[in-house]
């Protein structure tokens, strides 16, 4: 369980280090999600010592989200006078999420409905 645990600390370093190093607009901790990704894609499966920490810490997900909580109540004065570009621009990318979810899910589709024909041919 350590050795996952390190592994996943090790990614967000790697993300820092990446972020600082090529100057990237993207938080560290996501880029170390994405090392992480790419790691396991070439492992090919989830080694048991990293599920266990990933469980332990999705588990208590919910104790990372106070302090984003707290920074919202720090800034509540300056939402209130921006709350509409926070509408616009959640309302905007959900849209987005769904419309490339959707193309998603039928391209995903004819590919799979053509692969069940090919497999029903042989």
């Amino acid at each position: 369980m350590l050795v996952g645990f390190i592994l996943l600390m090790l990614c967000q370093l790697l993300g820092e280090i990446l972020v600082v190093v090529s100057g990237l607009p993207v938080p560290g901790p996501v880029a170390g999600m994405l090392i992480l990704l790419i790691g396991l894609m070439i492992h090919g499966e989830v080694p048991e010592s990293l599920r266990l920490p990933a469980e332990g810490l999705i588990r208590h997900l919910s104790l990372l989200f106070i302090p984003a909580g707290v920074g919202l109540l720090v800034h509540l004065e300056r939402l209130a006078q921006e709350w509409w570009i926070l509408a616009i621009s959640l309302v905007v990318s959900t849209l987005v999420t769904l419309v490339i979810t959707a193309w998603l899910m039928q391209r995903l589709q004819k590919k799979q409905d053509g692969a069940e024909v090919m497999h029903g041919d042989q």
